[in-house]
């Protein structure tokens, strides 16, 4: 029997509702992205519930655009996020943006200042923050503050029509300058903002702060659950406050705990940052946690969504261990990925006994974790073959299970074989492993009676392919590195390593973008967006075991 999982406090609010008949049974919510970066895994965690609560009781999302400052916004990064959405396996009712609403809000301005509920500041940024007070002194009016209606409609009016320069003025709300929430002491409504906007162009040149745009945006779309994260709960009584005096259709906002996890930075200015300084190649780097960038690393939409479910929703930070999604991924792969070998550190294993020139076709199922095994490919057998260098030692310890005088092993999907000599390099350095294999000892036909405790991976020296491959590990060595003084200090310089020349098998000169490939023995991979058949270039996904777990114990 399989245990029936509770109800998050969110999902409860929303049977209430539909319960209760509030919004006449409807669900609609919305994912509200500003188009000034790439999406991140944190994200992801907003889109799966947003997304997944409307699926779940056949409500729809809405995609809107918080596309309220022309200075940081670009068309680039509307695509990217509509492009991850879609990949995650979610897709919008309506694809809508704040500046479809700008005529609107205007007019709702407008409305605020006749109720007598706005009015024009020409205080600086800094003389408004003086004159706000503290959480324990109350803040006092500037001498803007009881200008009248009609002065006030008449200065809107001219801000709009760009008589005046970026902060000469502002539209405040006027709630309340004693209110223990700094939020309600007068809040900025409009500023002035004289800069091309990627949709509107010059039409505008005032723009709305997003805590008057969001409410009011949702009202506008009849959105019933406005979830936000837990940093909006103090903007919470503006969001009321606005829609309240408004008179107009009552969305509700909720608050759930944002996405913080271990060796992580999840803030866009961060993550900026990273780009712009060239700790990373770009947005979608397989080292960054944005959804481009797990994309390209080769995380599954599947992963990602079976990670935000075993997370959960909840009511209070908390700090995710970025091994739960490396477990989602590498559960996900197990029974996905196709098989193949790769050798990347490579030394050469001669059979002494094998025909010079013979190639034999064995077969290699592509995935053993499935029924049927999806298939199997045609593997290239010959007298020489490339195997890795830690897979020989000349003075093996008792229980090394590979290669070494007078040790046998299994080759994978092939013979059993026993190193009888080596040969050195005048450095020495060890060159060549030379071999002896048992003729009736092939896999699936053995008949040898031998038993052998190891297994290595090979590729056949004719037959192989050459590809880079780049093993990528976690971008930061500190547990939590938003909270250093610089966070860039923290970042771990073998976050990287190319191997510039390795071998694999033919078959994956075939390997196809967004297909995971488990490199036998070696980890997770997949070819990368920018590889070509002329160059092929694999990322490492993850690796088979969770290394940084092993070192954190041995260390802790």
């Amino acid at each position: 029997m399989s245990e029936e999982k509770s109800l998050n406090f969110i999902e409860e609010i929303v049977e209430e509702d539909l319960r209760t008949g509030k919004h006449g049974g409807r669900v609609l919510t919305r994912f509200p992205p500003e188009p000034n970066g790439y999406l991140h895994i944190g994200h992801a965690k907003s889109i799966c519930l947003n997304f997944g609560l409307a699926q779940q009781y056949n409500g729809k999302t809405n995609l809107r655009f918080d596309d309220t400052n022309p200075v940081t916004e670009d068309t680039e990064y509307v695509e990217s996020i509509k492009k991850d959405i879609q990949w995650l396996g979610f897709q919008w009712a309506e694809e809508l943006y704040t500046s479809d609403y700008f005529e609107t809000l205007y007019g709702y301005a407008v409305e605020l200042i006749k109720k007598g509920l706005a009015y024009v500041d020409d205080s600086t940024a800094e003389e408004i923050a003086a004159a706000k007070g503290t959480p324990t002194e109350p803040g006092i009016p500037t001498p803007y503050r009881d200008r009248s209606i009609t002065e006030n409609l008449d200065l809107f009016a001219d801000m709009r029509a760009g008589k005046y320069k970026d902060g000469e003025k502002v539209l405040r709300a006027k709630i309340d300058l004693a209110s223990p929430n700094m939020h309600l002491r007068d809040p900025l409504l409009y500023r002035i903002k004289h800069a091309h906007h990627h949709r509107t162009g010059n039409q505008w040149c005032i723009y709305p702060m997003y805590d008057f745009a969001h409410g009011q945006s949702d009202s506008i779309e009849k959105i019933t659950h406005s979830i936000c994260t837990l940093e909006f709960i103090p903007h919470r009584p503006l969001y009321d406050w606005c829609i309240e005096k408004l008179e107009i259709f009552p969305s509700k906002q909720y608050e759930f705990a944002r996405l913080n996890m271990t060796y992580t930075v999840m803030s866009k200015r961060k993550l900026l940052q990273l780009v712009n300084d060239k700790f990373v190649e770009s947005w979608d780097d397989p080292r960054m946690p944005t959804i481009s960038g797990l994309r390209r690393r080769g995380y599954t939409p599947a992963s990602i969504r079976n990670f935000c479910d075993k997370i959960g929703v909840q009511k209070r930070e908390n700090m995710i261990d970025v091994s739960l999604l490396e477990f989602c991924i590498r559960e996900d792969l197990n029974k996905t990925a196709w098989r193949r070998m790769a050798v990347l550190d490579p030394i050469k294993l001669v059979i002494t006994n094998y025909q010079d020139g013979q190639v034999e076709d064995l077969v290699g199922e592509n995935n053993p974790e499935v029924e049927g095994g999806e298939g199997h490919r045609i593997i290239p057998f010959s007298k020489e073959l490339w195997i890795e260098r830690e897979d020989f030692m000349e003075d093996a310890p008792k229980k090394f299970f590979r290669l070494g005088p007078g040790l046998s092993v299994r080759l994978k999907h092939a013979y059993i074989v026993t190193c009888n000599d080596f040969v050195k390099d005048e450095n020495g350095k060890v060159t060549e492993v030379h071999c002896t294999y048992v003729p009736n000892s092939k896999s699936g036909e053995d008949t040898s009676g031998l038993k052998v405790k190891g297994t290595i991976h090979w590729i056949s020296v004719p037959h192989a392919k050459e590809a880079e491959v780049r093993l990528y590990d976690r971008l930061f060595n500190d547990e939590n590195p938003a909270a250093a003084e610089d966070f860039k200090e923290s970042i771990n310089p073998a976050s990287l390593h190319v191997v510039e020349r390795a071998y694999i098998e033919p078959d994956l000169a075939n390997a196809t973008p967004g297909k995971g490939y488990q490199f036998i023995r070696l980890g997770y991979f997949t070819l990368d967006t920018h590889s070509t058949p002329a160059h092929l270039v694999f990322n490492r996904t993850v690796t088979l075991k969770d290394s940084w777990g092993k070192e954190v114990k041995k260390n802790g």
